[in-house]
């Protein structure tokens, strides 16, 4: 059973920066693609970024292109989300999550996604 525990979240001021990690336990990562969501209390959760098996496609939320970047270290068997220029409309809890699936497909669709951690607060504020 793959286990999956977000860190790295925290209070940070606007245009600051936050590397978030997604560490699994339970089985290979290297055989899962992983994503990450996020969500703000009686919101939906939103698709930030996905990440295939290998690591060799990515895709994002238009939302965050161009200032996060997802990678995945299979050897250390975790996903990193690297969040720059960060604005407060990015506060919201992140969560990773995870299907077993040894293709390219990234998929930034909750309902797609098996396994989930339970997510790491991030805030964004002066």
């Amino acid at each position: 059973q793959l286990e999956l525990v977000e860190s790295g979240g925290g209070l940070v001021q606007p245009g600051g920066s936050l590397r978030l990690s997604c560490a699994a336990s339970g089985d290979t990562l290297g055989d899962y693609a992983i994503g990450w969501f996020r969500q703000i209390p009686g919101k939906a959760r939103e698709g930030v970024s996905s990440i295939s098996s290998g690591g060799a496609s990515t895709n994002y939320a238009d939302s965050v292109k161009g200032r996060f970047t997802i990678s995945k270290d299979n050897a250390k068997n975790t996903v990193y989300l690297r969040m720059n220029s960060l604005k407060p409309e990015d506060t919201a809890v992140y969560y990773c999550a995870a299907r077993r699936r040894l293709s390219t497909v990234v998929v930034l669709s909750e309902t797609w996604y098996d396994y989930w951690g339970r997510g790491t607060q991030v805030t964004v504020s002066s």
